[in-house]
C-alpha cells in the first residue's frame, strides 16, 4: 500500500513537449538547420492545442535550441544547447523527486507520530480504567525476626477482617506462593504482598508489630 501513495512529479504539458523535441534533436531525428513541422502538425502529433505547441517552440527558441523565423517557420539551431537543456531538465527532475520524496517521508512520519499519539492516548485511558477497577498497588512487607504473630496460619490471623488487606502472595526464601491458602503460615524473613489502603498497610504493620517508616 505504501508504494501506491508516491507523489508523481508533473511538469506543464508544453515543457514535456519541449523535452521530447530536444530529445529528438539530440538523437538526430531533427538535424540542425532542418525545419520543424507546422504548429498544427506538432499539436496533432502530441495531441495538444496549437497554443501549447507554440509555447513549447518558444521555450526552445528562448534557449537558442530553435530559431523562429516569422513567415517561414521554426528551425533547429543547436544540438549542443539541446543537450544542455536535457541535462538541466534531468537535474531539475531529480531535485523535484528528492523534494517530493522528503515531503512524502515527512508526511509518513507525521502520520506515524499521530498514530503513536493515539496509541499513547489509548494506553493512558486503559491504564486509568485499570486503576479505577484496581485502585491499590500491591504493598510489600518483609517480616523481621522481631515480628509478632509469626508461625500462625492465615486462617488464625484472619488478616482481611482485622486489617482490610487482601494477601496476594508470600515469598519464602526463593519460593513465591501466589494466592496462598488459609493454612499457609508466615515465618520470619518472609515477604508478604497485599493490596489495600494506606490504613490497611498501617494495620498490617501493627498486626506484626512492625515499626512504620515515616
Amino acid at each position: 500500500m505504501s508504494g501506491d501513495n508516491k507523489k508523481k512529479i508533473t511538469f506543464p504539458r508544453y515543457q514535456q513537449i519541449a523535452v521530447a523535441l530536444a530529445e529528438r534533436i539530440v538523437a538526430g531525428k531533427y538535424p540542425v538547420g532542418s525545419k520543424l513541422h507546422a504548429r498544427s502538425t506538432l499539436a496533432s502529433n502530441f495531441k495538444v492545442s496549437p497554443e501549447t505547441a507554440r509555447k513549447a517552440i518558444n521555450m526552445l527558441a528562448d534557449l537558442d535550441i530553435m530559431e523562429v523565423k516569422h513567415g517561414s517557420g521554426a528551425y533547429i539551431s543547436s544540438k549542443e544547447k539541446a543537450q544542455e537543456f536535457l541535462a538541466n531538465y534531468q537535474e531539475t527532475t531529480s531535485l523535484a523527486k528528492m523534494e517530493a520524496g522528503i515531503s512524502q517521508a515527512l508526511s509518513k512520519q507525521k502520520a506515524d507520530l499521530e498514530e503513536l499519539a493515539q496509541m499513547v492516548t489509548n494506553l493512558v485511558e486503559r491504564t486509568q480504567l485499570v486503576h479505577k477497577k484496581f485502585p491499590f498497588s500491591p504493598f510489600e512487607l518483609v517480616l523481621p525476626t522481631t515480628a509478632t504473630n509469626l508461625e500462625r496460619s492465615l486462617n488464625e490471623l484472619n488478616l482481611w477482617h482485622s486489617t482490610g488487606a487482601t494477601l496476594i502472595a508470600i515469598r519464602h526464601a526463593d519460593e513465591l506462593v501466589v494466592s496462598p491458602g488459609p493454612y499457609a503460615k508466615l515465618a520470619a524473613g518472609d515477604t508478604i504482598y497485599f493490596v489495600g489502603s494506606e490504613l490497611s498497610y498501617e494495620r498490617v504493620c501493627n498486626l506484626f508489630n512492625i515499626q512504620l517508616n515515616n
